[in-house]
């Protein structure tokens, strides 16, 4: 993903850091991504009936992931209490995942690498919110 390129040519400013952005859209594409395979892989698994909520973690976050990455690209006019809320959704999505596919790392590799991509996403959120110039509750224009 050229995430930083492709900001770089919108005609309105960058609404965060660059170098920042690009890890944030950069750690949501590797969250979704492990969120989808280890769902997939946790269906295959001989005991999928003790991974439900494990699989049901994975497809929320893979979503919100995908929802969170399209809202903080768009630079024209976003209303950063919306994304701020995003983020933090975000973040709130991939520590229920990780947690829980924590409990399944032991048994199963795939959990373990999508725990660490989700950890990466949850640092990457806290990352980006500390870029955020007001707070929920303040008005964003």
């Amino acid at each position: 993903m050229r995430t930083e390129e492709m900001i770089m040519t919108h005609p309105v400013k960058p609404q965060y850091d660059l170098k920042s952005l690009n890890e944030f859209m950069q750690a949501v594409a590797a969250c979704e991504q492990a969120c989808v395979s280890c769902a997939d892989a946790c269906l295959a698994e001989e005991k999928r009936d003790q991974l439900v909520r494990c699989i049901s973690l994975n497809h929320d976050c893979a979503d919100i992931c995908m929802v969170t990455a399209r809202l903080v690209a768009r630079q024209t006019a976003p209303d950063l209490k919306v994304i701020q809320s995003q983020v933090q959704t975000l973040s709130l999505a991939c520590n229920s995942c990780k947690t829980e596919c924590r409990k399944h790392a032991s048994m199963h590799d795939h959990c373990r690498v999508c725990a660490e991509a989700c950890a990466r996403c949850e640092e990457n959120c806290a990352k980006l919110l500390t870029l955020f110039p007001m707070t929920i509750g303040q008005d964003s224009r």
